[in-house]
């Protein structure tokens, strides 16, 4: 039976550690463990069948100190508050450490797409956008792929946006390249990551010749990765 990890507490931990390594403040470390917003919304679809299922969804907004909010949307049967939380902060220190002008959100549902049909999780993630709209915006908070999520459904975000507000390419990234995406972005995060396992092993002096690796999950970054 698997343990479901509790990833506020582990995210915490992690902030913990590196804010004594830096002497932050304690009145600042509390502060910076607190997001902006939480926002926890019903997300109704009617199926193909005629029938209606009711689907938890969230956006977290984390910190917004350096810039507009940015993070993935994910879809996973196992999505909670408490990992978005988590996950949105992460996004905080991810664009502060690489110093581009971003404060850190996340979102998700509570779903297994893979039991939906196409057409099913198009209205799924049309009525998810049109449901977190009042808080998205390109100097607000920009969304982007996750677990789950993909250039086409980032394409619906897109399109959705656009019905109530006019074309605005800039609010969602991992859209696709016809429609202002970026080249490369899709392998981006698992090319990263090996990029940086061979530099760390250069500062180490860790040979990597015949060397092997575990890679935890074999998705768009895993699969990019090895």
């Amino acid at each position: 039976m698997s343990v479901k990890v509790n990833n506020r507490k582990a995210t915490d931990d992690q902030f913990d550690r590196a804010a004594e390594l830096i002497g932050l403040n304690d009145d600042i470390r509390d502060s910076l463990k607190i997001p902006d917003r939480e926002l926890m919304v019903e997300v109704p679809l009617r199926k193909d069948d005629g029938t209606i299922h009711s689907f938890r969804g969230y956006r977290v907004q984390h910190n917004n100190s350096r810039g507009p909010f940015k993070g993935g949307i994910r879809f996973h049967h196992e999505v909670d508050l408490d990992e978005v939380r988590s996950l949105a902060s992460l996004m905080t220190w991810k664009t502060a450490l690489v110093d581009i002008p971003y404060g850190g959100g996340k979102g998700g549902i509570t779903v297994n797409p893979h039991e939906l049909s196409e057409r099913e999780l198009e209205r799924l993630s049309r009525r998810f956008f049109r449901t977190i709209d009042p808080i998205i915006g390109v100097n607000k908070d920009i969304p982007a792929p996750d677990v789950n999520t993909n250039a086409q459904i980032m394409a619906w975000f897109l399109d959705e946006y656009g019905q109530l507000h006019g074309h605005t390419p800039g609010i969602v990234t991992g859209k696709p390249i016809k429609l202002g995406g970026s080249l490369g972005r899709e392998a981006a995060t698992g090319k990263g990551t090996a990029i940086i396992t061979r530099e760390t092993a250069k500062r180490y002096e860790i040979d990597l010749e015949g060397a092997t690796v575990v890679i935890q999950g074999f998705g768009n970054v895993g699969s990019y990765t090895g």
